[in-house]
């Protein structure tokens, strides 16, 4: 799996389901929101990071002391241990008599695997954890905290009423041969990704486009998107969607299901925005607005 489709799949876990007949929707709406704040206030979710910090070449001391390279959180032993970047390899050598955790397991030191190689080594010390995230050629240490602010102090996500208007079938338009768009992102760079063409669909009588990403293993469409909401009512640098992949060239966007990127809760993430093709001149007032505070 790889960091964005391991990222995607810690916000939403899954594609919405098969279509449901409208007596359904609203319920099953109110189920897979309530679903979705469960993750978000995990362990893992994105509430509950704290830190990132992207590693140069050779030694970076971790801990809670002002003199450390990557000072952690109040609570964090004053000096942890050293991360050790050599190219694309890093290691996590603790300092002595501090014990640390990786897999559940006390962890003596020793090679990190990362976000790109599938599930990273997590290397926990109390309520703290980090790994290491792979994105082009940076390397980083995503920090977390199981008792961070954000988590204990986090207030549900307000949502547009539910509308069965904005569930829409949509048509896949295939591109000719392997077809790739430009993703931007918010460490400002950008990246090509692989898409099987453009769906079009029509909301009250006028035709929309939006063009889907997908990643290899991944059974769903995924779509980042921008409308006329953002800034004032929904989050300003876009949402999430996913989709059903299509079915005789065909898929439903639920845009009731629409969600906010990890960014809305945390600065610490490295979301893919919107890219040029998805900015919709319609207000899609469906799905999840702006979080409050943000």
């Amino acid at each position: 799996m790889t960091p964005l489709s391991l990222a995607l799949s810690l916000l939403l876990q899954a594609a919405p389901a098969s279509p449901a007949a409208p007596s359904d929707a609203a319920a099953e709406q109110k189920a897979w929101h309530a679903q979705r704040m469960e993750r978000l206030k995990a362990d893992d979710g994105w509430l509950t990071l704290v830190g990132l910090h992207w590693l140069e070449e050779g030694d970076t001391s971790l801990g809670a002391s002002p003199g450390n390279t990557l000072q952690l959180p109040e609570g964090a032993p004053a000096a942890l241990g050293t991360v050790t970047r050599r190219g694309k390899q890093v290691r996590f050598t603790p300092k002595p008599g501090v014990a640390v955790k990786v897999a559940g397991k006390p962890f003596a030191g020793g090679p990190l695997r990362p976000d790109s190689e599938g599930a990273p080594d997590v290397v926990e010390v109390g309520t703290l954890r980090f790994h290491v995230i792979s994105r082009g050629e940076r390397l980083g240490l995503r920090v977390r905290d199981t008792a961070s602010a954000a988590r204990r102090t986090f207030q549900p996500i307000p949502l547009f009423t539910y509308d069965p208007a904005w569930r829409v079938e949509a048509r896949l338009e295939k591109g000719q041969g392997p077809t790739t768009v430009a993703v931007p992102n918010v460490l400002g760079s950008v990246e090509q990704m692989k898409s099987p063409g453009t769906l079009v669909f029509q909301f009250q009588g006028k035709e929309y486009r939006l063009v889907p990403v997908v990643e290899e293993g991944d059974d769903s469409l995924f779509l980042i998107f921008a409308d006329q909401t953002n800034r004032k009512d929904s989050y300003g640098a876009g949402r999430f969607l996913y989709a059903p992949l299509p079915v005789d060239g065909k898929t439903v966007l639920d845009f009731n299901r629409a969600t906010n990127p990890p960014c809305a809760f945390t600065r610490f993430a490295t979301c893919p925005l919107p890219p040029r093709t998805n900015r919709l001149a319609v207000r899609v007032e469906a799905g999840e607005k702006r979080p409050v505070g943000h």
